[in-house]
């Protein structure tokens, strides 16, 4: 496979080449092809194909195909659920299991031939708000990924933050901030740990909530078009939902003061979460006057992609 893709393969020429960007996510694969000015030249997505060395073929693809879409070779950027160890370049951290103890990167430079640029997904989406989207002209900014699981992403000054072992920003993996009575006996992770944000806050995490406090065997989005419809307890469970996100989000704001928070994934579309958290995070911020934005993702799914793209 190696030998064959990277014969198809066009040499990069310039710094100003176009730019793509592939967003693995835990169930699709999605690549942008951006050109100069930020303006789309060629896109595609597919389902995520659940084993390794498919993933890879599909990258490759993409990548033959984007090149041929902007006539020349294409630079590579790629966010991805968890992040590979600065010490190692191997994948750890990810709910894309079949990746952890990988060699991605590594993997996909020889692939390609050329070389690819690999960081959370989460950082992707904070760089491409920060740099056009929601966030645009603010110096620090923090992005919270609610869909499948949760991840964050830290931008201050234009730059994305990794931290010194590349996992600045992975707050899915931190407990649940000051929880209530009947959140002291936390469920499992997907981690090894119990508690963590994400497996309350996430998409499966509120479905997972709903169902063990209050008895609905439902998807997220069924509980928030129940809610709406005028039933009281897909209402209480959404309301449980936006209580603990204003709980995680008041924790970054003790912890980063953020400017503005950009929300992505699934859970960032339902607009009721907008009305309700600022007052949240007052509650339990450590300040007199807290006034940062809490606002969606301009490009919505398109984020992560946009912003690979941008590395």
């Amino acid at each position: 496979m190696q030998n064959s893709i990277a014969a198809r393969a066009i040499e990069p020429q310039s710094a100003s080449v176009p730019a793509l960007g592939i967003d693995f996510g835990g169930t699709k694969i999605e690549a942008v092809l951006l050109g100069a000015d930020g303006e789309t030249l060629w896109q595609q997505r597919v389902p995520n194909p659940g084993t390794y060395d498919s993933a890879v073929a599909a990258i490759a693809e993409f990548v033959v195909a984007a090149d041929i879409a902007g006539g020349t070779a294409c630079t590579v950027g790629i966010g991805a659920p968890g992040s590979p160890s600065p010490r190692t370049g191997v994948m750890r951290n990810s709910n894309s299991l079949y990746l952890n103890g990988r060699s991605f990167s590594e993997d996909l430079t020889s692939v390609l031939g050329r070389p690819v640029r690999l960081v959370n997904d989460a950082n992707c989406l904070a760089l491409s708000e920060a740099t056009d989207g929601a966030a645009t002209g603010a110096r620090s900014v923090f992005a919270l990924v609610i869909g499948t699981g949760v991840g964050g992403g830290i931008v201050l000054s234009g730059a994305c933050l990794d931290g010194a072992h590349g996992i600045a920003g992975e707050i899915g993996h931190l407990p649940l901030p000051w929880p209530r009575s009947d959140e002291l006996s936390p469920p499992p992770c997907w981690c090894g740990l119990t508690g963590c944000i994400e497996s309350w806050v996430s998409g499966t995490g509120f479905a997972r909530a709903a169902r063990t406090e209050h008895g609905l065997s439902l998807s997220a989005p069924e509980i928030v078009a129940a809610a709406r419809a005028g039933n009281p307890t897909a209402r209480a469970a959404l309301d449980a939902y936006i209580d603990r996100l204003g709980r995680v989000l008041a924790m970054v704001a003790n912890l980063l003061d953020p400017e503005v928070v950009v929300l992505g994934g699934g859970m960032s579309n339902v607009a009721e979460i907008y009305e309700e958290l600022p007052s949240i995070v007052r509650r339990y911020a450590f300040s007199d006057l807290w006034e940062g934005r809490i606002v969606p993702a301009r490009w919505g799914d398109a984020s992560g992609v946009r912003g690979a793209a941008r590395l």
